[in-house]
């Protein structure tokens, strides 16, 4: 046997006994009974428990956000600004709003998990705070403000490290929302035309990373 398929092999066993550890004893002893190809012929076919769609057993090829979605229209108008802050629209692509990023950290915030709820808490205390520290500065809520008063408040809280200690709760909430906004825009066919990233995509011939890539990473041919 060649040293491909040993490795193949072992790598099979490591996944299958990685597997059958999470498996109940009693369910284990179904996978040593003798495997009888005619078993069930002619017999009604097993029933899956629960419906089709469920978070027990989704349905991948249409799937459906089995939970409401909890920001309200109002918070929701302020998380796209704030989203249109962290990544504006640029002669390369639209702003984050344009492609539903808000929308999509709606229904992140939103899932009935002990995380999300923990977020969800942090998320509408950062909008209340948004909004409350532009009236402070600007006399107007944050999604009135112009880009200018927008990015200045931003600005205080961007970088969790070195906010200052009246910043500092803000900071985790922008972090927050810097991280969501960035995975959903990232995600869609903008965001990844943006990042140039090309898929797989067929190429008459490939000639090895580009030298500038190959000396940033240090890993230049002699």
């Amino acid at each position: 046997m060649s040293d491909d398929m040993n490795r193949r092999e072992v790598l099979k066993a490591l996944a299958v006994g990685t597997a059958a550890a999470a498996i109940p004893p009693k369910a284990q002893a179904e996978f040593r009974r003798p495997f009888n190809p005619l078993a069930g012929v002619g017999q009604e076919p097993v029933k899956v428990a629960g419906p089709r769609g469920t978070p027990t057993d989704p349905d991948l090829i249409r799937p459906v956000v089995w939970w409401e979605k909890v920001l309200t229209e109002d918070e929701l108008l302020t998380t796209a600004a704030l989203c249109d802050v962290i990544i504006p629209a640029d002669e390369r692509s639209p702003a984050a709003s344009a492609v539903g990023a808000h929308d999509y950290i709606n229904e992140h915030v939103s899932a009935p998990y002990d995380a999300q709820r923990r977020e969800l808490v942090t998320f509408r205390g950062g909008l209340v705070w948004l909004d409350t520290e532009s009236q402070r500065r600007f006399s107007r809520r944050f999604r009135e403000g112009n880009t200018a008063q927008q990015a200045a408040i931003c600005d205080d809280i961007c970088h969790q490290e070195s906010a200052t200690a009246e910043f500092r709760a803000a900071a985790r909430f922008f972090t927050l929302a810097r991280n969501l906004t960035a995975t959903a825009f990232y995600s869609t066919p903008e965001g990844m035309r943006d990042l140039g990233f090309m898929g797989n995509t067929p190429h008459a011939a490939w000639t090895g990373p580009p030298p500038e890539v190959l000396r940033h990473l240090g890993l230049e041919r002699e």
